[in-house]
């Protein structure tokens, strides 16, 4: 028999409706997942770079230089390589545009063009783990599950 883990979005809207179930084996495959997920896994050929010139402090060369790094990262490229449990919670993000279905990160971090194209990559990591650490739940140990089971044994009948 397959069981069925019931989980609410992870928005910050409260809305009933947007539940989901999710089979233990997808919950682990997540897990799997998360846990391979590294920065040199980000896929960077799906990704869109473009430059523009900073704003703030740095005198002349903010005017004249394109050093801000803007990534787009359509999410109808992204969402197949993600689990499922995903798709919605990274929708949730900050970074998600609604009108470009995309993610869009920028960094003007650094004078240099390279260096903010990685801030931007890096960004892009922390954002799907971040994501991944609210959507998808922990392991029960096995004392929490003993604990769990003896409640329901001794309250339920």
């Amino acid at each position: 028999m397959m069981q069925f883990v019931r989980l609410l979005d992870v928005s910050r809207v409260s809305s009933l409706r947007s539940r989901r179930l999710f089979s233990t084996a997808e919950i682990a495959e997540a897990r799997r997942w998360v846990a391979s997920f590294s920065p040199n896994t980000v896929p960077r050929q799906l990704c869109e770079i473009s430059f523009s010139r900073s704003s703030g402090p740095g005198g002349q060369n903010v005017n004249k230089v394109n050093s801000k790094a803007t990534l787009r990262l359509p999410l109808g490229a992204l969402l197949p390589l993600l689990p499922p449990i995903l798709h919605q919670p990274i929708r949730q993000s900050r970074y998600y545009a609604a009108k470009s279905n995309a993610l869009v990160i920028q960094a003007d971090d650094s004078r240099k063009q390279g260096d903010n194209v990685e801030s931007c990559f890096s960004r892009l990591h922390e954002a799907i783990v971040e994501v991944a650490a609210e959507a998808v739940p922990g392991e029960t140990s096995v004392t929490q599950a003993r604990r769990v089971k003896e409640l329901s044994t001794t309250s339920g009948g």
